[in-house]
């Protein structure tokens, strides 16, 4: 049976995790990079809650204007109501600019998807640069449809983090959650976007399906786990033929991302080619 989602259970239960884990970890506070979107918004919001020492910090590359004030306007409203808030704002739009000159000569045969994936991965170098100066933990902001369904996340970008705390949220509870927690109704009005493009380009023009959409996807896969592929594919064959297409661009991305969502592969050498010490 369906039950409806408890925002506020939800939320005491991330913070007493997140507590828990600052304590073993022995760390003083949290990095979190915050882009105007509501995953960083909430994921901020809960990390202020904790009460432990919070940055929030604004990494513009060739930002949107429209996300530059939105990250601006939560990080401003976390530090009035939160005293262990702070801002800081590392504009990386040089430090980027000045990558993609000392890059070899030639077109982006990636469509323009490495020099994306360079921002993010600039990113995460200054949240650890942060993080270690501050004795805090980098928090991650991605959700579960972007972290364990289409893997839509850049390796070693804002996918190098110490702690996820709402990777077990699809976007609709993301959502939820944001509603509950009173975040900026700028914020949760606008189309998500991973902010990577220098455009208006949201990730539903990227994915090609809604949020909503991509977590029936993974609840279809999920339940349908147990069963042969023949199986599945006859099955598939019954659905209407929007889900047909969804499910087929569920598996393409969760199929070419899966390198993302799984162990680092380790070379394991056999023991007769080891030489023994003895």
């Amino acid at each position: 049976m369906k039950t409806s989602f408890q925002a506020a259970q939800v939320v005491q239960h991330i913070l007493g995790w997140l507590s828990s884990y600052q304590e073993k970890s022995g760390m003083e506070g949290w990095v979190v990079g915050v882009s105007g979107g509501i995953d960083s918004a909430v994921t901020s919001t809960l990390c202020a809650l904790t009460g432990a020492p919070t940055l929030c910090v604004e990494m513009p590359i060739h930002q949107a204007q429209d996300q530059v004030s939105r990250a601006s306007q939560h990080i401003e409203a976390l530090c009035k109501a939160h005293p262990r808030v702070r801002r800081s704002t590392v504009s990386l739009t040089e430090v980027y600019d000045q990558l993609a000159a000392a890059l070899p000569d030639g077109p982006d045969q990636s469509g323009g998807l490495a020099m994306a994936n360079s921002r993010a991965r600039l990113r995460m170098t200054t949240l650890y640069a942060l993080a270690q100066r501050e004795r805090h933990l980098v928090v991650g902001t991605g959700n579960k449809i972007e972290d364990f369904g289409v893997g839509f996340y850049t390796k070693y970008g804002d996918g190098g983090v110490d702690l996820s705390p709402i990777a077990d949220l699809t976007k609709t509870e993301v959502f939820s959650l944001g509603a509950h927690l009173n975040v900026l109704q700028d914020i949760q009005n606008a189309a998500p976007t991973d902010g990577l493009w220098g455009d208006d380009r949201t990730d539903e023009d990227q994915l090609g399906a809604t949020y909503p959409e991509l977590e029936w996807a993974m609840a279809w896969e999920a339940q349908h786990a147990a069963m042969t592929e023949d199986v599945k594919q006859r099955l598939l064959h019954e659905l209407p033929g929007r889900q047909q297409e969804v499910l087929s661009i569920y598996r393409r991305f969760h199929g070419a991302n899966l390198h993302k969502m799984q162990a680092i592969p380790v070379c394991q050498i056999p023991e007769n080619l080891r030489v023994s010490a003895g």
